[in-house]
């Protein structure tokens, strides 16, 4: 299948800025499964390309001078190739451990805890099928509600309140996956949304599996429920949203600031 992709990101503020720099992981991610026909990033100022410690491929934008507006448009067509069972079978420079480690956003309390050991039987390893299972808990613990949370919510307050989005389901489940032992890391990206009401940008995770056939990393959408297939376009992967978001940055200036995001996601 091939995704026809574009996210337009526009940042108004009520004042001039004099400088914006802003890290961007818009460009999707080079893994056996997936190939960019094209990508092209739109945007004034300077980028600079670099690969993150995740393997990631970013840019770091820089504005300089007076400006009221940062404008960034990623477009492109990336050809995927479901992987088998969810599996993704690239070889990677980093042990799956450095994703055991608790985030403010994943932090493992007594609360998730008791999720955790009520919905996976064992520490330290997990089979496809109960993390489907623990996936489908989650979803039914966060209903699906957008503008519930923003994206410094935790995933603890996002089951305590009961509602949030992808990226609160993603939150919680690595969580849960984290009080247990079991290395598990957040992604971001974009998804065919077919008939659902989601958001075409999209967060789920990849988790480490030990089946009887295969222990590695699977890629799970826990918002669905389901493993990953052709319908999704991976961008980045991190410990949590701050370390896998597609914009982060900082400016000087600006008063205000209100952002609009647009995404579409076309399959062919």
């Amino acid at each position: 299948m091939q995704l026809t992709i574009r996210h337009q990101t526009i940042y108004r503020y009520s004042a001039p800025l004099t400088y914006t720099i802003q890290q961007l992981r818009l460009t999707p991610r080079a893994e056996l499964h997936q190939h960019a026909l094209s990508w092209h990033i739109q945007t004034a100022g300077q980028q600079n390309a670099y690969v993150d410690a995740y393997g990631n491929r970013s840019h770091t934008l820089t504005i300089t001078g007076p400006h009221s507006e940062v404008a960034i448009i990623a477009t492109g067509i990336v050809e995927i190739t479901p992987p088998f069972q969810g599996r993704i079978t690239d070889v990677e420079s980093l042990s799956p451990l450095v994703f055991t480690v608790p985030t403010r956003l994943t932090e493992p309390v007594p609360e998730i805890i008791d999720f955790a050991c009520r919905n996976l039987q064992h520490e330290g390893f997990a089979d496809t099928d109960s993390l489907l299972n623990l996936a489908a808990h989650v979803r039914g613990a966060i209903e699906y509600q957008t503008g519930a949370t923003i994206v410094t919510t935790s995933a603890i307050d996002a089951l305590q309140l009961g509602q949030g989005v992808c990226q609160d389901h993603a939150h919680l489940f690595l969580a849960c996956c984290h009080a247990r032992g079991i290395p598990a890391r957040y992604v971001s990206g974009y998804i065919d949304p077919e008939s659902t009401s989601h958001a075409e940008s999209h967060a789920w995770v990849d988790v480490w599996v030990h089946d009887t056939d295969y222990q590695g990393w699977v890629s799970i959408d826990v918002t669905h429920a389901r493993l990953m297939n052709s319908a999704y376009c991976r961008l980045a992967v991190g410990r949590d949203y701050d370390s896998a978001a597609p914009v982060r940055g900082v400016r000087r200036g600006g008063g205000h600031e209100t952002l609009s995001v647009s995404v579409q996601v076309t399959p062919s």
